[in-house]
């Protein structure tokens, strides 16, 4: 086995197909694999989705882009996965131990393959793992590079916009009478149910924070598919004049740019919400099924809950039937602290 205290790879690929939100929370460690060796070349190989989080990366040469579509057939991503085990990699990095990831894994034949502690009949694949580091999604990631003697140390999501995207960000919110800093970006969506607060509670904490900072609107954000969920929070706002909906939807890194120049993000426990740490925003998570492990420990990020005996539960089904969690967090409440970290 490779003394791993002496090895000093030249080419580096991370195995992170999805989620999008996850892939994001690789970043961390990509950047601490760039410090522990900095001369080395790093690749990425993702879904095809994906890129866009990794677009700009200074840390990343390059991302190996799975489009399923353009792989008709078992033959077609079997010698596609030969192109990329052709860099001839000497160390790869498996965060997910997919099938697709695994594939690419034994085809490398790297001098070092690590990853989280693997099955008994995955093992011939990998020659080194270590446990993930409990807390922080990020640090939980990062655990895996420790045979490497790599440690997170409070390393933040990263997405790095081009002066360009920043430009387009400063026009497009002049197009809805929005500066730097006088909008909260809002995320009311969330395909689980049990991740989703309702859109009548986010209308009235709108309504209510409206009351007391005038001054400040709302720009909600929706991805593809989600523009009802969004309208929806229009539609029971009693202060419509309060809210900004786009009539188009938006990219991922068009997203990231208007929220790096939001006052605060508001939203669900999904993707915008390490957007939003990405690019420096503070962040009020609303939790339903998922736990604290989400939130980047800073003080500029925080969670509200409703406590109860059956959360965090993971869930993607409420087994009471009524979503408690999340019916029972009152708007006030969610409007109080949104008003609280504002300074209001």
């Amino acid at each position: 086995m490779t003394d791993l205290s002496s090895f000093s790879p030249e080419r580096i690929l991370v195995c992170q197909l999805r989620q999008i939100g996850d892939v994001l929370l690789t970043t961390p460690s990509i950047r601490l694999l760039h410090e522990r060796y900095p001369a080395a070349a790093i690749d990425v190989f993702t879904e095809k989705k994906c890129v866009p989080v990794l677009d700009n990366n200074p840390h990343v040469r390059r991302v190996w882009a799975l489009d399923k579509k353009g792989l008709p057939n078992f033959l077609a991503e079997l010698r596609y996965y030969a192109r990329i085990a052709a860099e001839n990699y000497d160390l790869v990095v498996d965060f997910q131990q997919l099938p697709r990831c695994r594939f690419v894994t034994l085809l490398s034949r790297a001098e070092v393959r690590l990853t989280y502690p693997p099955p008994w009949y995955n093992r011939l694949l990998y020659t080194h793992w270590a446990p993930p580091t409990p807390g922080y999604s990020g640090r939980f990631r990062a655990g895996i590079l420790a045979p490497l003697g790599i440690v997170w140390n409070g390393q933040a999501p990263e997405l790095f916009l081009t002066d360009e995207e920043k430009r387009w960000a400063e026009t497009y919110l002049a197009g809805f009478d929005l500066e730097r800093g006088r909008f909260i970006t809002l995320d009311p969506t969330h395909r689980r149910s049990t991740r989703l607060w309702p859109a009548r509670h986010y209308a009235d904490m709108v309504a209510r924070v409206h009351a007391a900072r005038p001054d400040l609107r709302f720009f909600i954000l929706f991805g593809p598919g989600e523009e009802a969920m969004a309208r929806e929070v229009l539609e029971h706002c009693p202060v419509p004049e309060a809210c900004v909906l786009p009539d188009t939807l938006i990219g991922l890194r068009q997203m990231a740019a208007v929220q790096s120049m939001a006052r605060l993000h508001v939203g669900n426990c999904s993707g915008p919400r390490h957007f939003a740490v990405s690019v420096n925003t503070p962040t009020l998570t609303i939790l339903g099924a998922t736990g604290g492990g989400w939130r980047f420990p800073s003080e500029a990020h925080s969670d509200i809950f409703e406590d109860l005996p059956c959360r965090p539960c993971n869930e993607n089904f409420c087994a009471r039937k009524d979503h408690a969690c999340l019916e029972n967090l009152s708007p006030r409440r969610v409007a109080d602290r949104v008003l609280e970290i504002l300074g209001a």
